[in-house]
C-alpha cells in the first residue's frame, strides 16, 4: 500500500514538473501564438506570403515580448492600442485593435470611453474619425445595444464637477499659465479646460479615473507633448498608478509611435519620478 502511495505520488510530481518545465521553455513565438489567437483568432502561421518576413518580426515583438513586460492585464494593454491608434489616425489598424478589445474583455462603452478620452487632447475632428471605425465594427458585432449614455452631468455642474476632479490633482496650474493673455482669455481657456476636459469627459462612466489617466500618458506620448506629459506623469503617480505601470504603459505603445518617441516619454517619466 505504502509502496503504490509513493508511485502515485512520484507520477503527479512528474506530470508537475513536466508541465513547469514546459511552460517555461514558452518561446516568443509561443507568447505571440497565444496573445494573437486571443485577440484576432489568428496564429503566425496565418501569415500570407506578401511580407510575411515583416508580419513575423511585428508579431513576434509586439504579441510575444511587448505584452510581456510590466504589470498590465491583456484588457488595458488593448485600450492603450486604440487610443495611440486614434491619436496616430491608424483607422484600419484601429479596427483590427477595437475588435481585440472586445476580445479581451473589454465592453463596447469602455472601449468607446478610451476613444473620447483622446478628444480634449487630440481634437475633436480626428477623435469622430475613430469614432466612425469604432461604430462601424461594433454594428458588425451586433453590439449596438449595449451602449448608453455614459454622461454624469448637466449643464449647470459641469464646472463644479470637473473642479472636484481638476484640483486635487493639477491646482490652478493652467490658470496661473495663461493670466497674462489679453482681455482676461486666460479665464475662458481655464474655465474651458475645466469644463470640457474634467467636467465632459472625465467625470463620464464607464472607465474609473486611474484607468482614463493612464490612457492620457498614451495619448500625450504619442502626439509627442513632452511638457503637458511630464504634468500627467505627476497626476498618475498622484492618483496611485506607480511609475512602474506609468514604464509599462509607454512601452506598451513603443511599436505604434517607434523607439525615439518612446524614449523621450520615458526620460520624462525618469526626471520626474526622481
Amino acid at each position: 500500500m505504502k509502496k503504490s502511495f509513493i508511485t502515485l505520488l512520484l507520477i503527479i510530481l512528474s506530470i508537475s514538473l513536466g508541465a513547469f518545465a514546459k511552460e517555461e521553455k514558452m518561446t516568443r513565438y509561443d507568447i505571440a501564438n497565444k496573445n494573437l489567437q486571443t485577440l484576432f483568432n489568428i496564429s503566425l502561421e496565418n501569415n500570407s506570403n506578401t511580407d510575411k518576413d515583416f508580419m513575423d518580426i511585428l508579431q513576434k515583438y509586439i504579441f510575444g515580448e511587448v505584452f510581456e513586460v510590466g504589470n498590465l492585464d491583456i484588457k488595458t494593454r488593448e485600450l492603450l492600442t486604440v487610443t495611440t491608434l486614434t491619436c496616430l489616425q491608424t483607422l484600419p489598424q484601429l479596427k483590427a485593435h477595437i475588435n481585440g478589445a472586445l476580445n479581451a474583455g473589454n465592453s463596447p462603452i469602455e472601449i468607446r470611453e478610451a476613444i473620447y478620452q483622446c478628444a480634449p487632447f487630440i481634437g475633436f475632428p480626428k477623435t469622430l474619425n475613430a469614432l466612425a471605425v469604432f461604430n462601424e465594427a461594433i454594428k458588425e458585432r451586433g453590439l449596438e445595444g449595449e451602449l448608453k449614455s455614459s454622461v454624469t452631468t448637466v449643464e449647470v455642474d459641469r464646472f463644479k464637477k470637473g473642479f472636484e476632479i481638476q484640483n486635487p490633482i493639477y491646482g490652478d496650474e493652467i490658470k496661473k499659465t495663461f493670466k497674462k493673455l489679453p482681455d482676461n482669455m486666460g479665464d475662458d481657456v481655464a474655465r474651458f479646460l475645466t469644463e470640457v476636459c474634467f467636467g465632459d469627459f472625465y467625470t463620464r462612466e464607464g472607465l474609473e479615473l486611474k484607468t482614463r489617466e493612464l490612457l492620457t500618458i498614451a495619448i500625450l506620448t504619442a502626439s509627442k507633448n513632452t511638457d503637458t506629459l511630464k504634468s500627467h506623469i505627476k497626476g498618475n503617480l498622484k492618483l496611485g498608478n506607480s511609475s512602474s505601470t506609468i514604464a509599462a504603459a509607454i512601452i506598451q505603445i513603443m511599436p505604434y509611435i517607434g523607439f525615439p518617441d518612446a524614449f523621450e516619454a520615458l526620460k520624462a517619466l525618469q526626471e520626474v519620478a526622481k
